[in-house]
Order: C-alpha cells, then structure tokens, then sequence
C-alpha cells in the first residue's frame, strides 16, 4: 500500500462537525450516512485525505450497522454482490475490469464459479466494503 497522504486535523474536524458520524442505530441514520458516502463514491478520485478518511469511517459505521441488523449470515456471496449491485444500478458489464472477462462474470453470476478470493479483495475495493462481504 502506498504513503497516505497527510490528513489536516482543522479539515477533517470541520468534515466531522458537518456530517456527525455516530454509530448508527436506525435505518434513518443508516440512509443518512449512506447518502452522504454516496457523495464521496460519486467524486471518488477528487477526495481530499480528509473526505477519504471521512468516507472511510462512514463505510465502517455502516458495515458495523448493517452486519448486525440485516441477516447476511443467511446470504450468499453472489446474492450479496447481486444487492450491491442493485442498490448502485449496476448491471454485469459494469464489473467486467473486476472479473477480467464476461466469460469469468458470467460464470459467476450463473453460479458455476465461486468468488475467488483475489476477485473477493478486487469487489471490496470497488463497492467500498469488507472482503468477507464475497467470502
């Protein structure tokens, strides 16, 4: 991984002050977060070292909420990956830079073919989330 780049104290407490991350404990909170992290995705390669951290605690925030309010447990991988994808309009083709090919996604997304733990790492950096989310 490479150097971070340095983040400014006054900055970032500013980014905090605005969007009062907390842990989150209703699905209102949850929506709120999560459209304020879909800000961030939307800009993703103009963030300042604030915003990314910001974006990073947020996606923490949510994951921690959503781990525990939503059965995942009794999800698969692939359904997983189908609601992310649903959730952002995405269709199979917008992945294909994951998969390396539309041979490889459509094995996937037809159930022949496991997520790998390479594709696992590669879908966590796209969508933003843990990595066991594909495991």
């Amino acid at each position: 991984m490479g150097a971070r780049a340095k983040v400014d104290p006054r900055r970032y407490g500013r980014l905090l002050v605005r969007s009062l991350p907390a842990v989150i404990e209703t699905e209102e909170e949850n929506e709120r977060l999560a459209v304020e992290l879909e800000k961030f995705d939307q800009r993703f390669h103009e963030l300042s070292p604030e915003e990314k951290k910001l974006a990073e605690l947020i996606t923490l925030l949510i994951e921690d909420f959503e781990e525990k309010h939503y059965a995942l447990n009794a999800s698969t991988p692939l359904s997983r990956l189908k609601y992310l994808m649903e959730e952002r309009g995405l269709k199979q083709r917008d992945l294909l830079s994951v998969f390396g090919s539309s041979g490889i996604a459509s094995e996937v997304f037809n159930g022949k073919r496991g997520i790998s733990k390479g594709r696992a790492q590669a879908l966590a950096q796209f969508f933003r989330v843990a990595p066991d989310l594909f495991r």
